[in-house]
């Protein structure tokens, strides 16, 4: 077992906290009441998965998304207070790491997301402070062939900007929100980006900028790096660690 702080004092060097600015605090952000034995993982620290992890009765939840975002009310009403209250209840500590967890060379979501998509020669660029990957695919691809092939192994169907007829082959990636990086992707010379979501401009940029642009999911871009966290932290302090899934189509 361990202790919240001495966890995440681990976590916070292991992932070099300290260099980025975030929307949101990152590390220990609700203290439990117990040291750790039993660490349970997921994407974000929703109602559901409070109320999945207290029946494996875990001592600490581990997120991507956890809370206290910048910009929003600091006010625990409504449904905030109703998440808050039900992990105050289980005595869990909850832990979260964000755009550290993005850029982790190895643990984080878009190297996770290039082993899970067979993407070769991984490695973060200088756009967003390393949470723009690039690489390419071992084949050319016609944009709809490598779109339906990301989508089968994510278990999520896509939305494909198709630019041109351009085979696809050397691409860049930011799991989640990252379709504003689009054009600073595009001068790398890429054939297409990747990301979770899509916005209005973003069809209209991709086209004009030649790029073939696909819209994956943000929750389904962003499942690995937190399982691959739960795991090392597991084998780590010897821990049992169990990641649940909370379905989300965005």
């Amino acid at each position: 077992m361990i202790e919240p702080q001495d966890l995440t004092a681990y976590c916070d060097a292991l992932l070099d906290v300290a260099a980025f600015t975030d929307y949101a605090p990152n590390g220990l952000q609700v203290e439990g009441v117990r040291p750790i034995r039993r660490l349970v993982s997921g994407v974000t620290a929703c109602a559901a998965l409070i109320d999945a992890a207290c029946d494996p009765q875990a001592d600490a939840l581990l997120v991507h998304h956890g809370w206290f975002w910048r910009g929003e009310s600091p006010c625990l009403t409504g449904a905030k207070g109703r998440r808050v209250r039900a992990l105050m209840d289980s005595g869990m500590s909850l832990i979260a790491y964000h755009l550290p967890l993005d850029a982790h060379l190895t643990l984080g979501n878009n190297a996770t997301l290039a082993v899970r998509l067979g993407i070769l020669d991984a490695q973060p660029t200088a756009i967003g402070h390393g949470v723009v990957w690039c690489g390419r695919l071992m084949d050319a691809l016609p944009p709809e062939v490598w779109a339906r092939a990301v989508s089968e192994r994510l278990g999520r169907t896509g939305t494909l900007v198709a630019a041109d007829d351009r085979p696809v082959q050397r691409v860049a990636w930011c799991t989640g929100g990252g379709q504003g990086y689009l054009e600073a992707a595009a001068a790398l010379g890429i054939d297409a980006f990747l990301s979770g979501e899509i916005s209005e401009q973003t069809t209209h940029a991709a086209r004009e900028l030649g790029v073939s642009f696909l819209a994956a999911g943000h929750h389904a871009t962003e499942r690995f790096g937190v399982q691959a966290l739960g795991e090392h932290l597991a084998e780590r302090f010897t821990l049992s660690h169990r990641y649940l899934e909370i379905d989300n189509p965005a």
